[in-house]
């Protein structure tokens, strides 16, 4: 079966898609996935539709007409870029799982009360012809869930079967990780802004509303400053256990301005490196306590050689840091769009696509809903077993 996943991230840049063939091999009753990444193509976003999707992303009010035209935009890029590829690969796809923008995803007092996310998959249904998978982070929430992160499963069929903690971490606008222990339950959650927060300074530094800190060269300008890195880590979210989860709700340019009124005059560029210090201090701080051995690192955040520094400096030379591709074979970049394909394997087949321990769920829940593509909707009959583990085939 050839999945298609579609990922676009709280870095609001581009959409991941990732043609992506899954098989099982082995015995019934613990079989492995077998995940062949056939293809995969980064497609940035349109100047406007980059701008508008950062616009929702702001604490500010928005017209509905706004989040109409996102929606639609969207749903039609996504249409638009699954065609091209399997135009230029010549593969075909059997269904398409669509992450969507997430707009919003609503917390009070550590509960997730609403997710939104953005990019109408009927668009996709009909350019395509086959059914999609979208809206994947609701049905959790609706069961008690954090709705995130959706990456827990990936990571954890990854990385059962070692003898010491293992964690897996995603580096984008939001830091996720996943520690799967011989010992103890998966663990996986948010530790705080990845890129999120940088992105607003680099953003401010260069007057470009869709810049980033490319290579970390802005970070590796400034000092640390250690007071505001104190006044940052102080807020509550980092002390709240697992399960959680967050996003640019929280960690916004208005946010930042709170803490950056009570320190004035810092020069920007301290301010950048210090904002990279802390997306390190906050993960490894989450992590070390987890006992973790090593970690394999994803997303946007490992093309930053500054932060990858940080990183490894705070997590010590007893926690190795590598990339999922030195790992696993997993192209860093790829990752996430692999994780929207095998969330659509799972509900194909019947299997529960979240680990309610991960997200705090009453249940695992089968991951979004299904719109029909050019015939009505023939699911298989359900699998009674679901995979052990997950092989990347190279």
């Amino acid at each position: 079966m050839i999945v298609a996943g579609l990922m676009t991230g709280t870095s609001a840049d581009a959409l991941d898609v990732a043609l992506v063939e899954f098989h099982l091999d082995g015995p019934a009753d613990q079989p492995d996935l077998k995940m062949d990444l056939r293809a995969f193509q980064e497609v940035p976003f349109a100047s406007d539709l980059a701008l508008d999707i950062l616009r929702l992303l702001e604490p500010d009010p928005v017209p509905l007409s706004l989040v109409s035209s996102v929606d639609r935009r969207l749903g039609q890029l996504c249409a638009d870029a699954v065609a091209a590829a399997c135009g230029q690969t010549g593969l075909e796809c059997d269904l398409v799982v669509s992450h969507g923008q997430t707009v919003r995803h609503d917390v009070h007092e550590g509960t997730v009360e609403s997710t939104l996310q953005l990019g109408q998959p009927a668009w996709i249904a009909e350019r395509l012809g086959v059914p999609v998978l979208s809206d994947l982070r609701a049905r959790d929430v609706a069961a008690g869930g954090q709705g995130a992160p959706l990456a827990g499963m990936l990571d954890h069929l990854l990385l059962v079967g070692g003898d010491e903690p293992r964690a897996m971490l995603n580096l984008g606008g939001i830091a996720n990780v996943t520690v799967v222990s011989p010992r103890t339950d998966t663990v996986a959650f948010d530790t705080g802004p990845a890129n999120a927060l940088i992105d607003v300074m680099a953003r401010r530094i260069t007057g470009d509303p869709r810049a980033f800190d490319r290579d970390g060269a802005m970070a590796a300008r400034g000092q640390v400053d250690e007071a505001l890195l104190a006044d940052l880590l102080a807020d509550p979210y980092y002390a709240r256990p697992a399960p959680k989860s967050t996003g640019k709700e929280l960690f916004h340019g208005p946010y930042l301005d709170v803490h950056l009124t009570r320190h004035p005059g810092l020069d920007p560029y301290d301010v950048i490196a210090t904002l990279t210090r802390l997306t390190a201090r906050t993960v490894a701080q989450a992590c070390l306590p987890l006992g973790v051995s090593e970690i394999a690192v994803s997303g946007g955040g490992t093309r930053n050689p500054t932060l990858m520094a940080e990183l490894r400096a705070e997590l010590g030379a007893g926690v190795p840091v590598s990339t999922t591709d030195e790992a696993f074979g997993l192209p860093s970049e790829a990752k996430e769009g692999c994780l929207m394909a095998l969330l659509g394997w799972l509900s194909w087949h019947g299997l529960p696509a979240t680990v309610p321990r991960v997200t705090g769920a009453t249940h695992g829940t089968l991951a979004g809903r299904f719109t029909p593509g050019a015939e009505p909707l023939r699911l298989p009959e359900p699998l009674s077993t679901g995979p052990a583990r997950l092989n990347v085939v190279s």
